[in-house]
């Protein structure tokens, strides 16, 4: 691939405004899937009346999208300038979130979701890539450890800023907010982000089609299983189709002589590694944050302020220790350091789901505690998977990283929220007097004259500490192995 020069591709000594550029944007496109969680108990109630598959769905549109696109957008960026892209995906991005805040139904709100997803797979790989090329090598590890920090930060963002927003207007006005922040970032991109080289490369449609396709129908099954039953023909199906359709995609790729992302990659025990972890991460981090949003809410009664502030103790140790974690990784290594990671975002989670009806400030610690865990693991597994391709692919290295985030981020919904749905609907307390079907959300719950709050709102949580004790097993089980691959790849 051959570079057509465009501008300075070295990098500059003056990387510290485009740091914070590129860290606000990517903070913004993350927040906003933290933020649309507090939002949930509102949409519920909304004119919309979305079901809890629909629910779902308004949270994981945005991150599918997100997810699957965002090493095509990469890639796209690498050819067409990643400036360029970033700038056109904050446009597109504050054109989905307007459609969102206008929709009349649940089809509508889709779109925007979906819009705004492909405007946020824009940002977030470009932003890495400027970063890389804008600053000097010797720097690149702090800078990559910040950003990282700022991505980390961005869901707690998305909390306290979405709870401001929600608790001075309705759902409407968080998509609104969203979109005149991403055109603020717009003008300050165009401002202050550098262009860099570009690659001589096609596009692989085929490949992201796939993908996209692929991802689609495993959430289907996943999403639509607690409603349709895990036996139905929709949710098998959507299973089959997920596999069949990842099987394609593998064969499209090995053939593709630019392909989205060369499964051959992943034969790199570190690189697989890494990025597994990163999913699991994400998959942890998020799956909480939709949990935690209602919690507060319905278990605790908090208002939606109260709820967006209520996650800050997971911050303190991503704002205080972050800068520390590349130091402690030279003194005692990958596998140590993703040990103490996921030990400690496990434990978080599973304390979480035995603290919901303690006092806050007990429930404050397990918060702390998952804190801990992102702190040390998304600097370890940010800088292990960029070391494991040439700066020269930054686009696509940027990319893996934000794809394997994303993913994790929707799968952490899907499962955890159906989990979670699950739970709620079985500790729910028979009413001989209902002829509809078992309801699905709180406020389908709540909607009959003679429900009883108090046991609607018990039953919530006892379905919230089982989807935090599935969340945490799966970190602990799975962080084992991601774990024993950092072991096997580990410098003797």
């Amino acid at each position: 691939m051959a570079p057509i020069s465009e501008g300075v591709p070295r990098p500059t000594q003056r990387s510290g405004p485009v740091l914070a550029c590129v860290s606000v944007c990517s903070a913004l496109v993350v927040g906003f899937v933290a933020a649309i969680n507090l939002a949930v108990p509102r949409l519920a109630a909304s004119s919309l009346q979305p079901t809890s598959s629909d629910l779902l769905w308004i949270v994981d549109a945005y991150v599918v999208i997100f997810a699957c696109l965002v090493i095509p957008a990469g890639a796209a960026g690498d050819k067409l300038g990643r400036k360029g892209v970033l700038m056109a995906g904050l446009g597109i991005f504050a054109c989905g979130a307007l459609v969102s805040a206008l929709a009349p139904n649940v089809a509508v709100m889709l779109i925007g979701r979906a819009v705004t997803g492909l405007g946020a797979a824009c940002v977030l790989p470009n932003c890495v890539g400027i970063l890389l090329h804008a600053a000097a090598p010797e720097r690149r590890p702090h800078a990559l450890a910040v950003w990282a920090a700022a991505s980390g930060i961005g869901g707690v963002v998305g909390n306290v800023g979405g709870g401001t927003v929600l608790s001075a207007g309705s759902w409407r006005a968080l998509f609104v907010a969203a979109a005149l922040i991403a055109a603020c970032c717009l003008a300050w991109a165009a401002r202050s982000a550098p262009r860099s080289a570009r690659l001589v490369r096609t596009l692989d449609v085929p490949g992201t089609l796939l993908f996209v396709a692929a991802v689609v129908a495993l959430l289907t099954g996943i999403i639509d299983g607690p409603e349709q039953g895990w036996g139905s023909a929709l949710v098998l199906t959507a299973f089959a189709c997920s596999i069949l359709l990842s099987l394609c995609w593998v064969r499209v790729e090995l053939r593709a002589p630019h392909p989205m992302l060369d499964p051959r990659l992943f034969r790199s025990p570190a690189l697989s590694s890494a990025s597994l972890g990163m999913t699991l991460t994400f998959f942890g981090t998020f799956g909480l944050f939709y949990v935690n949003a209602s919690l507060l809410q319905y278990g605790r009664g908090f208002s939606v302020l109260q709820a967006g502030l209520g996650i800050i103790p997971l911050t303190v140790p991503l704002l205080v220790g972050t800068r520390h974690v590349p130091g402690l990784v030279r003194r005692i290594g990958v596998p140590a350091t993703l040990s103490a990671a996921f030990g400690l975002t496990g434990a978080g989670l599973l304390a979480l789901s035995y603290a919901s009806t303690m006092a806050y400030p007990v429930y404050a610690a397990g918060l702390f505690v998952v804190g801990l865990g992102i702190m040390l693991a998304a600097p370890c597994l940010t800088a292990q998977i960029a070391s494991a391709l040439p700066v020269e692919r930054a686009g696509i290295a940027g990319g893996l990283q934000s794809a394997t985030r994303e993913l994790g981020s929707a799968l952490g919904v899907a499962v955890v929220g159906t989990v979670l749905t699950a739970g709620f609907t079985h500790h729910l307390p028979a009413d001989p007097s209902r002829h509809t079907p078992l309801p699905r959300t709180v406020q389908e719950a709540l909607t009959p004259a003679t429900a009883d709050h108090t046991a609607v709102t018990e039953a919530f949580t006892q379905g919230a500490d089982t989807a935090l004790r599935a969340a945490a097993l799966v970190v602990l089980l799975a962080g084992a192995l991601v774990v024993a691959g950092a072991r096997r790849t580990a410098p003797r």
